[in-house]
């Protein structure tokens, strides 16, 4: 084993290279995040990981859209454990074909756990709460979604409650794990 490949396996963050979305290889620490050897990754769909096929769908067209661009990407969102548990993410790629960039990248996810207790959300509250951690108004996140602001308002307001925040910035700071 070359010492390219004890950084991989050993790194303390999950890594995994991803084919057309579908893990070709991953570490020990992606497995751990995700629960089962490592070995049992190969030649699994990312879209098992994530919540709904919805999401999968979602997320993947925002992160083609940034990777055309830039070749990079990046975002915290709720995925899926093995045992079907659901858990904060942040996820980190890099395509290595610029053309094609879903063709062939690297990704690292982080486990957001223990500063990111998952609130039981519907997909258009996971959409706003990802768009409000990114720190878009109601207005930019309505353009963003094709609803109108106010309606954004409502479901911003279902965020509030569900995560016990009086205020918007209170909302953001417990959305983006900050202490309060």
């Amino acid at each position: 084993m070359n010492i390219s490949e004890i950084a991989f396996d050993h790194a303390p963050i999950g890594l995994v290279v991803l084919e057309n979305r579908i893990v070709q290889r991953c570490n020990r620490q992606f497995a751990e995040i995700f629960g089962g050897p490592v070995d049992s990754y190969r030649n699994t769909p990312l879209a098992d990981l994530y919540p709904s096929l919805q999401d999968f769908e979602t997320i993947g067209a925002r992160g083609l859209a940034a990777m055309e661009t830039g070749g990079r990407y990046h975002d915290e969102r709720i995925m899926k454990r093995r045992d079907g548990t659901l858990f904060w993410c942040r996820a980190r790629g890099q395509s290595l074909t610029p053309d094609a960039p879903f063709q062939l990248g690297v990704w690292s996810f982080a486990d957001l756990s223990e500063e990111r207790p998952v609130v039981t959300l519907s997909q258009r509250e996971r959409e706003v709460a990802i768009w409000t951690c990114r720190g878009l108004t109601s207005k930019e996140i309505g353009i963003e979604l094709g609803l109108s602001y106010r309606t954004i308002e409502v479901y911003r307001a279902r965020l509030l409650t569900k995560f016990g925040a009086r205020k918007l910035a209170e909302l953001e700071a417990k959305l983006s794990g900050m202490p309060l």
